[in-house]
């Protein structure tokens, strides 16, 4: 069992207890929907899904819950996926479920685990992930980790009765700056 230690945030796996809250977080309009396409599931193939992960790497489930450290409090998820049946890079996603943890840079810090895992842990060369343009949010966190914006992907995400633009970034082995040690 893989777990991910920050000053203030640990990725580790999702426990049955995390289940409920993070499928609430997925079925959540407001939580999902701003930003990216919505649609309801069901909790068993949630579950499922979460389950068979490891064993998937273009799986879109959640990898690691991310839960504040002291208290410690379960605040979002985070994920990786193959992202492309043939180029070599892994794209990263995540979610802070619970609105009173954003804007505090713990979705920063558990995206900057993540990656350093990523890259500890394999032979990658490249992650990557995208964003609507217009989550101003993720585009700031994404940057702030170094990722460089790499284009946009016009009318690529079709969400709330209209097309979407989207960033792509990419952040390479040798650009990366690790945490200190």
């Amino acid at each position: 069992m893989v777990v991910l230690d920050g000053p203030r945030v640990r990725l580790r796996p999702l426990t049955p207890t995390d289940l409920e809250a993070v499928f609430a977080w997925y079925n959540d309009p407001e939580i999902v929907a701003p930003y990216d396409r919505f649609s309801t599931d069901t909790f068993e193939s949630f579950r499922a899904s979460v389950a068979a992960a490891d064993g998937d790497p273009g799986s879109l489930a959640p990898r690691f819950v991310v839960a504040t450290r002291t208290p410690e409090a379960v605040v979002g998820v985070v994920g990786h996926y193959r992202a492309h049946p043939v180029l070599e890079y892994t794209d990263v996603w995540y979610v802070l479920g619970r609105r009173e943890a954003r804007g505090k840079g713990l979705g920063k810090e558990a995206v900057g685990l993540l990656v350093e895992h990523l890259f500890a842990t394999g032979s990658l060369e490249r992650v990557g992930a995208t964003c609507d343009v217009e989550n101003l949010p993720s585009v700031r966190l994404l940057e702030g980790l170094g990722f460089r914006r790499e284009g946009t992907l016009r009318s690529a995400l079709f969400h709330h009765g209209r097309w979407h633009d989207v960033h792509v970034y990419g952040l390479t082995r040798s650009e990366r700056t690790p945490p200190p040690a």
